[in-house]
């Protein structure tokens, strides 16, 4: 991990975030780029008058001062930090700065369901995982001192997710976490237990050695919903970060079909690392 990305509103959220991000830039050598989208319209930016051109002025003057500010924090000391304020709207231009940067990972920090009171209002949060190439970590709270013991990732063991599972096993190992694999058995979804086995072993069949022997630790979870269960699961057993593949032709599909996806990046306590297909 070489370049961290975080999204700043200035919110408390937003720090709780940069806080991560600098525990993470500390122990792996990384630099921090420090992203802020003011999000005026593009009509004030290309307007011959002066005076919207003066308030486009003030508004970037006024952005990178509250940047000064803000970054003046001692957990930052010795982390090589870069900011950059942007323009955008659009959540999905965040991938194309990422890529610009060459970023490992997107800490960002939400309030969860009602989103950022400024920047990331709504589902925002929801769309930067859905459309970002990179992984993105979403934190809720204050972390203190950041480790992850245990990572559990859910999944329903689509093939197609596989490439995912890969993504997050590797995040496992840099971040030397316990990696539990969790399928959430339900009543609309029922499979017997020798479906899930064989469906979870066909998936696994397809890395190495390694990724084999774990199907004999993976976790088969009765709930009323994969959400349900996902949180449950991840609260009864104390993890310390829960990852979720997701799609980004078709929103959150498949196994994280509808709502799912969101219900878990907005409401779950835990951080939650999102890697997409």
């Amino acid at each position: 991990m070489k370049k961290i990305l975080v999204p700043v509103d200035f919110s408390q959220h937003s720090e709780y975030a940069l806080e991560v991000a600098a525990q993470l830039a500390k122990k792996y050598n990384a630099s921090i780029v420090a992203l802020h989208m003011m999000g005026m319209s593009e009509a004030v930016l290309t307007r011959d008058d002066s005076n919207e051109v003066m308030e486009a002025m003030f508004y970037m003057k006024l952005a990178e001062k509250r940047f000064t500010e803000f970054l003046d924090k001692p957990y930052l000391k010795g982390i090589e930090i870069e900011t950059t304020v942007q323009n955008f709207k659009v959540f999905k231009e965040m991938d194309r700065i990422a890529e610009e940067v060459n970023a490992d990972l997107i800490v960002m920090g939400s309030h969860g369901s009602s989103g950022m009171k400024e920047v990331f209002v709504g589902s925002n949060t929801e769309k930067v995982v859905r459309t970002s190439n990179v992984p993105v970590l979403v934190i809720k709270n204050q972390a203190g001192t950041f480790s992850v013991d245990k990572m559990v990732f859910a999944s329903d063991f689509s093939t197609e997710y596989f490439p995912a599972y890969e993504k997050a096993r590797d995040v496992a190992r840099l971040f030397e976490s316990e990696f539990i694999l969790l399928y959430v058995n339900t009543p609309d979804g029922f499979r017997k237990t020798s479906d899930m086995e064989a469906r979870a072993y066909q998936f696994l069949s397809g890395g190495g050695q390694e990724d084999l022997d774990r199907f004999p630790s993976v976790v088969y979870y009765n709930d009323n919903t994969i959400e349900d269960g996902i949180f449950s699961y991840s609260n009864r057993n104390q993890a310390d970060m829960i990852a979720i593949p997701t799609h980004g032709r078709r929103g959150l599909a498949h196994f994280f079909t509808g709502s799912i996806g969101e219900e878990v990046v907005n409401h779950s306590d835990i951080p939650v690392i999102t890697f997409k297909i």
